[in-house]
């Protein structure tokens, strides 16, 4: 008896305004079979992946959760870097809404990087869960300067 694995079709590419692609889902997450729920987390996951994917983007949360962060890192047996760090989201049943706090690299344009981890964020969201993902909040926290960090080591 031979099993085969299933995989997943990836979803359709979807022409948006703008000129952009979405990647939308040719199922619906409620069906008459049954519904597909999706957790905070997974969302959380998928937004803070795109979103570091984005060149420019140093990190992602505020001082105080990088901080957290670096220290949880470093403990033995944890389970190392949270993906989801400065990721908020709010999931319903067919749409999302995501939060980001983001470090950004001395020298990009803040509005440039914006529209792109917002296209990547939502693209990323909607084609791997089906969702349909109404904003893309983004803040800017911090500029990252890689002479103040070199500076820092040499302090400590």
């Amino acid at each position: 008896m031979t099993t085969e694995k299933k995989i997943a079709p990836k979803a359709p590419e979807v022409p948006k305004h703008g000129g952009e692609v979405s990647r939308r889902g040719t199922t619906e997450l409620v069906t008459s079979r049954g519904r597909t729920s999706i957790a905070d987390a997974a969302v959380r996951k998928i937004a803070g992946v795109a979103t570091r994917e984005v060149e420019g983007v140093h990190n992602l949360g505020t001082g105080g959760a990088r901080a957290v962060g670096a220290l949880r890192q470093r403990i033995p047996g944890s389970s190392g870097r949270n993906v989801a760090q400065g990721v908020g989201v709010e999931v319903g049943e067919r749409q999302a809404a995501i939060d980001l706090d983001v470090i950004v690299d001395y020298g990009v344009s803040i509005v440039g990087i914006a529209q792109a981890i917002r296209g990547n964020v939502v693209s990323s969201v909607e084609g791997m869960t089906g969702l349909e993902v109404t904003e893309v909040n983004i803040a800017v926290d911090d500029i990252h300067i890689p002479e103040e960090e070199a500076e820092k080591t040499r302090v400590e």
